[in-house]
């Protein structure tokens, strides 16, 4: 022990530091992996486009839980590996630490957590493009993204597979940075979206009932981005500086990612987000308009349901296409 450097104590400080913040942000990700699919599970009142969505949201959950959870074992288990079972081996703990993509278990936990992370960005641009009505310029953008960042995860797991210091790999700071402009670009995208449907809510409906609820959308969107995007800056500009303080958002980052997208469901399923329930107040008001004429003037009558059945769809589509499934 007297033989090492206040940088190497630093260095172990840091690894053990956080694999404790890893068990906490796990503890948080199994809690709401619970509080979610007992929501669903009690077949949500509010919006049907969830209940419909059930099984898949389900599948979800289950997937993600439990690539976190061998993720995060993998990951307990090597510690255990740096200060117990091969704490005597040659550099000791700092060259355990430093070398720990030569051991297959971390090799695991870090293809388990790229799975994981896929699956979280493919439920990211499922709902960018349901919120979008599956439009081009949306899909084709956000497509090659998403393959992007798989390819460089793969490349990751290749150099790592191969022995090569973490540190030194310098296609995982692509990935980062790719990964994070994907959640910032839905961001965007969402806010956007949800902006321009309030406006023409707000313009069919006269109500600031339907703006509150978009802003409480708008709002959960951003809330949900800012939680993983200010952890993932962190750790890129730590591991870019290769700054120890890497170690202490690299055991987490994928439970805090996980637990974003658990508040998202989670809210949804309770009835706390917007849902194709919002359609059914318009088609009140669009039935009110379209019986308006009179049985004596047929045409005008039959201009005037034209009229409003045209309108109906168009603020249906809107309503329709911001539910977060």
């Amino acid at each position: 022990m007297s033989s090492e450097t206040p940088t190497d104590l630093w260095l172990e400080r840091s690894r053990l530091d956080g694999m404790m913040l890893g068990a906490v942000s796990y503890g948080g990700f199994f809690i709401l992996t619970v509080q979610a699919a007992a929501a669903l599970i009690q077949w949500p009142r509010h919006g049907r486009k969830i209940a419909d969505h059930r099984l898949t949201l389900l599948g979800y959950i289950l997937i993600t839980f439990v690539l976190g959870t061998v993720g995060f074992a993998a990951n307990a288990k090597y510690t255990e590996m740096i200060w117990i079972d091969l704490r005597d081996a040659p550099g000791g703990p700092v060259a355990l630490i430093e070398n720990e993509v030569a051991y297959p278990i971390n090799i695991v936990a870090i293809s388990c957590y790229f799975v994981m992370e896929w699956c979280m960005q493919a439920l990211l641009i499922h709902r960018c493009c349901v919120i979008w009505n599956w439009a081009r310029c949306v899909i084709i953008p956000m497509s090659t993204i998403y393959i992007a960042m798989i390819t460089m995860s793969i490349l990751v797991l290749i150099q790592s597979s191969a022995g090569v210091i973490w540190y030194n790999i310098n296609v995982q700071l692509a990935y980062l940075c790719i990964e994070v402009g994907l959640s910032v670009v839905y961001t965007v995208l969402v806010t956007n979206r949800l902006l321009v449907m309030r406006g023409l809510m707000r313009q069919v409906m006269q109500e600031q009932e339907y703006s509150s609820i978009y802003n409480t959308s708008i709002l959960m969107v951003i809330e949900s981005a800012m939680l993983y995007s200010v952890c993932a800056i962190i750790y890129i500009v730590s591991f870019a500086l290769h700054s120890n303080i890497t170690n202490l958002c690299f055991l987490s980052i994928s439970h805090v990612q996980g637990i974003a997208q658990l508040l998202i469901i989670i809210r949804v399923a309770r009835g706390q987000a917007i849902t194709c329930e919002l359609s059914s107040p318009v088609a009140v008001v669009s039935t009110c308009i379209a019986f308006s004429g009179t049985a004596s003037d047929a045409p005008e009558g039959t201009n005037t349901e034209r009229v409003a059945r045209s309108e109906q769809d168009s603020v249906q589509l809107h309503s329709v296409d911001v539910d977060f499934v």
